[in-house]
């Protein structure tokens, strides 16, 4: 059982997303190929299979919380490549054992945020044998700080936002 938890892209963000992207870019859908196979799905948190309608678009996950928060990152704000369904897919499935694209030894960022949408602070994690205890070990470090509210975990290898965490409520 994870004790925090992975939010995938919003759905009304997908709406727009699978129209125009963050950069202002139409959505050029595609078949994924072997090729593109386990490429990390942002809206329903798993792999892409072969043969799946999907898509890569420019997403600004921390402007859109901004929107919705009331936040100014000002600076912070930052978009980069994801990869989504092109049509509505039903969101994740539940998965409370375990947090999406958990494969160990792959290297991720987890980027904290504060209500102002400023960077107060990150962590490397390589994702250990037991990635439910490395990711919750992680964030419960993150939280601990009164001041985070939002954790933004990416890829190491290319910066892609792979999902995001917010504080718990109390």
């Amino acid at each position: 059982m994870t004790t925090y938890t992975a939010l995938p892209i919003p759905p009304a963000a997908l709406a727009e997303l699978r129209r125009t992207d963050d950069s202002g870019r139409p959505c050029v859908p595609f078949t994924a190929d072997e090729e593109a196979a386990g490429s990390p799905l942002r809206c329903c948190l798993r792999g892409a299979r072969a043969g799946e309608r999907i898509a890569l678009v420019s997403y600004a996950p921390l402007r859109r919380w901004a929107a919705e928060s009331g936040a100014r990152p000002g600076a912070y704000d930052e978009q980069g490549p994801v990869f989504v369904h092109a049509e509505d897919c039903g969101r994740p499935a539940a998965r409370p054992d375990a947090y999406p694209f958990d494969q160990p030894g792959a290297l991720r960022t987890l980027r904290r945020y504060d209500a102002g949408g400023r960077i107060v602070g990150g962590r490397l994690l390589e994702i250990p044998r037991e990635p439910a205890e490395g990711f919750d070990k992680a964030f419960a470090e993150a939280f601990a700080d009164p001041d985070v509210v939002l954790v933004h975990v990416r890829a190491v290898e290319y910066g892609c936002f792979q999902f995001e965490v917010r504080r718990p409520a109390a």
